[in-house]
């Protein structure tokens, strides 16, 4: 079975930088795809970022566009969210999910199209 474990996730003042990690295991890298997402108290889950094995395709949300970078070793066993210039609203559970490499395509951050999920991490911005 699939397991994803995220981490990295803490407390930091607005301004900051914190780097999530997600480690990936029992999967096929091949034609996958590793997506952050992050849902706040009282909002629905958002998406944020992907990477998809399949021509390092990349994408993120307009709110975190040129400050967050996403990147994965290799063989995507791990999956990296350098989240820079954080801000108060950035404050959520940040998740990581897998799912097949079209769904990370340049054409936005469907959570449903992801197979597998694993655990939150908090993230908290102080103002």
């Amino acid at each position: 079975e699939v397991q994803l474990q995220a981490s990295g996730g803490g407390l930091v003042q607005a301004g900051g930088s914190l780097r999530l990690s997600c480690t990936a295991s029992r999967f096929t890298a091949e034609n996958s795809a590793i997506g952050w997402f992050r849902q706040a108290p009282g909002k629905e889950r958002e998406g944020v970022s992907c990477i998809a094995s399949v021509y390092g395709v990349t994408d993120y949300a307009d709110s975190v566009k040129g400050r967050f970078t996403i990147s994965s070793d290799n063989a995507m066993n791990t999956v990296y969210l350098q989240m820079n210039s954080l801000k108060p609203e950035d404050t959520a559970v940040y998740y990581c999910a897998l799912g097949r490499s079209y769904v990370c395509s340049g054409y936005g951050l469907p959570a449903i199209r992801y197979d597998y999920w694993g655990q939150g991490t908090l993230v908290t911005v102080s103002s």
